[in-house]
């Protein structure tokens, strides 16, 4: 499996409509990152604070030239530290990161797919903050 080469494959694909945030989420930002809760409607993410309709892409999602030419872009989160659960645990299984298109996937990840689950599995809990 590769690293993550900030495709962004991931946060387009479900920014418009496929996460969501926990109430104490959403309760967080509204006292803390107002920035954050403006775009928070009626318990929905990501939505318009102007006309409350869903927008097409996280706001929170940057993009800048991976290249010199300017034709690849890599992407970040503007929000990463606040983002919501659902984000932080993307992604959980080989199967949606062959589905969402991701990058990191190689040939021999897909031809012993619980060996790449086991991967992932490890990268992931890596990549998260220990329980206090």
């Amino acid at each position: 499996m590769r690293e993550c080469n900030q495709c962004g494959k991931c946060c387009i694909a479900y920014s418009d409509g496929g996460l969501s945030a926990s109430a104490l989420e959403i309760e967080d930002w509204e006292q803390f990152r107002p920035d954050i809760a403006q775009y928070v409607a009626n318990g929905e993410i990501w939505m318009d604070p102007v006309s409350g309709e869903r927008l097409k892409r996280c706001p929170w999602l940057e993009a800048e030239p991976a290249s010199v030419d300017g034709a690849d872009l890599k992407y970040s989160c503007g929000i990463y530290q606040e983002r919501p659960e659902d984000c932080r645990h993307y992604p959980t299984s080989i199967d949606e990161m062959v589905r969402d298109g991701c990058e990191m996937i190689e040939l021999h990840d897909l031809d012993a797919p619980k060996a790449a689950q086991r991967e992932l599995d490890r990268l992931m809990a890596e990549s998260r903050p220990p329980l206090s």
